[in-house]
């Protein structure tokens, strides 16, 4: 039977990369790049081969991989695993790079920051302080060759081959033999009569002083260098003078140096360090002091190493958010690290953290989560955005704090290009049309009407059809002014999704009632969009062969194409209405009025208008037609108003200015008191109430198409002569009174005329002839009255006086 011996490197679990060795320290190692076979993990290998004559070396190497193994510290270069053969020594230890060629690639890249070799000397220190001051051992090697750096930009010791006790129990130091190595030495190791006093870290602490020199000055030609500080910041040169001073007595241990070295402006005592060492000690700290350090953590990333953010900052946050509750102050910080990583890495990292997130009961950490969304959407897909994200998101829509809804609002324009057809068709515009039916705060039923007109081209053929032109038209009827705004863009904004028999006999109605609103941001809107819808059917009619391009958006399917316009637009409602919505429910939350207090709805079109009362019975005031002057100046100097147009709405015209250039911003309206002058646009929002102006449809039934014709209540004011919350009645008439009130009666139209100035059509010729008729029906209704009492007068004869009783 044969036996064959088992090769034990070609068992061993790692292997070497095929590229050449990255050097090593001075001495008998090579540094190898490596893998773990198993799960290829990178390492770092180093590897003494044995040679024969040269059992000295070898007994050192041998030392080295002892030492290593059996020494535990952060800063310290970790041993992983080893193999030991009578031809090599194989000592595998996490992945590094040397120091020297580390320096050299970040100054091809710009350099090291002062901050980082603050930190990286530091480390360094604290390694010789943890083997002088708790072990009793000398390193005896520190140099520029026996540092390391990992990837996280963490220098670590090595170079552990000449180590020695300072008990001299295991003899004196060990010979080097190696001439690059001598100019490290101290000079009192020179001093054949050894009567120098010394301290068992003086040798340590003048190689320390040498490494500081190297670091800044490159590598170290000759001793006497040493005298010229070069590069060394002032801050540190003190204290650099102490280590590369003659008399070994006055050179101070590492604890004691790294505490001069950390008083206040220091050379360690900077942000960065500050951080590092929080986060060594941060599974001892207090929950207080977590939660603030991880709200000031997310202003000095910026100022971090990529490589430290991602491979030490990533992991605390982690854990942090995994185990030490730290709820929604992670995110901030956890979001700026995440653009860092590559897609791959997100996906590993971050994205199960996220999803995790959603299902938080926290406020904070939902708000949080919605306004970051941006950051992270991309790298969700469509199964995890409908199944696990979603449903959580949808609960924001009934949530009693505004904020809340307001953000989930606004996510949508960001999670829409990645609902299913049920979420979005159905769950979505339910909530939708609750909120813009009866939420109380103005600004969210806003949002929501400016969210539907960037969301529209996703939505299916049939429900645009059915959601857009109802939703749209029921915002033209809201007391907040905004609102009627963004129901007037909301029309432009998706004119290629309507045909051209809905802009004529839905649209173009319900933009013509607009043009006497009682604000001129709102009129100003709807006349340029009443004439680019005008423009649109004036061209079909002279071309009718261009119907079938106009309309082939119409029947079309969701367009998700069209996501990049979506994107853009979403700027405006994420950046722009945002503080006008938090300033208006900060500061002015929407009371529910009683039933007495809400406006009464306006009459509708179709309908007879109640006789106009006498003009000084109904003074104009500062909430009719007038601008006030006060107005135009609060709309310059707001910093919260944002034009709808500096996003893509899809104007159809041309040669169309920006919308809301004029003076009077609407946004501005919203924003209250400034300097004593009350907006009447905020008093809307907060003397009006929603439910007063709701049509047919509610959440349950989504938007469904208003009645045709409905008989305004007994008392019903038209919009021009309700006092829409002015502070003050104004002495100016109202200039557009007489096109705001329409006379009961009106002349019936020449039938063979078809002037230009006859606006009120058939509808308005219908409604003559039914009055018409029914003063016919009431005359004939007395005349029988009257006959019927005459009837009776001559059946019973004449009638009998009375005679008065007499008392």
């Amino acid at each position: 039977m044969w036996f064959f011996a088992r090769d034990p490197v070609r068992d061993f679990p790692f292997e070497l990369n095929p590229e050449p060795p990255e050097g090593g320290p001075p001495g008998p190692w090579v540094l190898h790049r490596g893998r773990k076979k198993a799960t290829g993990s990178a390492v770092s290998i180093f590897v003494y081969d044995v040679k024969p004559g040269a059992e000295e070396q070898t007994q050192v190497a041998k030392a080295a991989f002892k030492r290593l193994k059996t020494l535990r510290h952060p800063n310290i270069l970790a041993y992983i695993d080893g193999l030991e053969t009578e031809k090599c020594l194989h000592i595998v230890t996490e992945a590094v790079t040397p120091l020297g060629t580390y320096l050299k690639a970040r100054a091809e890249a710009g350099g090291l920051k002062e901050q980082e070799l603050s930190w990286g000397l530091h480390q360094i220190v604290k390694a010789l302080s943890f083997l002088v001051n708790d072990c009793n051992l000398i390193h005896n090697n520190v140099c520029m060759a026996a540092v390391f750096v990992d990837k996280a930009g963490e220098w670590k010791l090595g170079g552990l081959d000449y180590m020695y006790s300072a008990q001299g129990n295991g003899g004196g130091p060990p010979s080097k033999g190696i001439p690059e190595l001598e100019q490290y030495d101290p000079p009192e190791l020179a001093d054949s009569s050894s009567r120098a006093v010394k301290e068992k870290w003086s040798a340590d602490m003048w190689r320390l002083g040498c490494l500081i020199w190297e670091v800044f000055n490159g590598s170290l030609p000759r001793a006497t260098a040493l005298r010229n500080p070069g590069k060394i910041p002032k801050s540190l040169v003190t204290h650099y003078c102490e280590l590369v001073g003659a008399n070994p007595k006055v050179r101070p241990n590492p604890a004691r140096f790294l505490q001069n070295c950390r008083a206040p402006g220091g050379f360690m005592s900077n942000r960065f360090v500050e951080t590092n060492l929080f986060l060594e000690e941060i599974q001892i700290k207090e929950p207080a002091e977590k939660q603030k350090f991880f709200q000031e953590l997310s202003k000095s990333l910026d100022s971090f190493p990529e490589d430290f953010c991602r491979h030490k900052v990533l992991p605390q946050l982690l854990t942090a958010f995994e185990f030490g509750n730290a709820g929604a102050v992670v995110l901030t910080p956890l979001f700026k690290v995440g653009k860092f990583l590559s897609a791959e890495e997100y996906q590993q990292k971050i994205i199960p953290v996220v999803v995790k997130m959603f299902s938080s009961t926290d406020r904070a950490m939902r708000v949080r989560l919605l306004q970051q969304m941006e950051q992270f959407i991309q790298y969700l897909d469509e199964p995890t955005v409908n199944t696990q994200i979603f449903p959580h998101v949808t609960h924001g829509f009934l949530d009693t704090n505004p904020a809340i809804r307001e953000q989930t609002v606004k996510s949508m324009l960001l999670l829409a290009p990645k609902l299913s057809e049920t979420n979005l068709n159905v769950e979505l515009l339910k909530h939708f049309a609750r909120l813009q039916a009866k939420d109380d705060q103005g600004p969210i039923r806003c949002n929501t009407t400016v969210c539907l007109g960037k969301i529209g081209s996703y939505l299916s053929a049939s429900t645009r059809h059915r959601v857009l032109t109802s939703a749209f038209s029921r915002a033209t009827k809201d007391p907040f002014a905004p609102s009627r705004v963004a129901g007037v863009l909301g029309f432009a904004a998706t004119h290629n999704l309507y045909s051209m028999d809905d802009c004529a006999h839905k649209i173009l109605p319900v933009l013509c009632g607009l043009t006497v609103d009682p604000e001129k941001s709102v009129r100003d809107q709807a006349f340029k969009t009443i004439r680019s819808f005008l423009s649109k059917l004036e061209s079909v009619s002279e071309d009718p062969t261009q119907l079938a391009e106009v309309e082939k958006d119409v029947h079309a399917a969701s367009s998700p194409g069209t996501g990049g316009a979506a994107a853009s637009w979403a700027g405006w409602a994420v950046t722009g209405v945002s503080s006008l919505t938090s300033k208006l429910i900060r500061t002015h939350p929407t009371p529910v009025p009683s039933e007495a207090a809400v406006p009464q709805r306006p009459v509708p079109e179709g309908d007879p208008a109640p006789a106009p009362a006498p003009a000084s019975a109904t003074p104009a005031t500062s909430g009719h037609w007038e601008t006030r002057e006060e107005d135009k100046d609060a709309a310059e100097d707001s910093t919260t108003a944002d034009r709808w147009d500096d996003e893509d709405w899809g104007s159809l015209e041309q040669e169309a200015e920006s919308v809301l250039a004029q003076q009077d911003d609407w946004s501005a309206k919203g924003q209250g008191n400034r300097a004593g002058q009350v907006s009447h646009s905020d008093h809307k929002s907060l003397d009006s109430h929603w439910s007063s102006w709701e049509v047919e449809g509610s959440w349950d039934q989504g938007w469904q198409e208003p009645s045709s014709v409905e008989s305004p209540p007994e008392g019903t004011r038209l919009a021009s002569e309700y006092n829409w919350g002015g502070a003050e009645p104004s002495d100016k008439g109202d200039p557009f009174a007489a096109l705001s009130v329409r006379p009961s009666t009106q002349p019936r139209p020449d039938p063979d005329s078809w002037g230009e100035d006859n606006w009120e059509g058939l509808e308005a010729e219908s409604r003559q002839v039914k009055a018409e008729l029914a003063r016919k029906k009431r005359e004939e209704r007395r005349r029988e009255m009257e006959a019927k009492r005459a009837e009776k007068k001559a059946t019973k004869g004449p009638m009998k006086l009375g005679a008065r009783k007499l008392d």
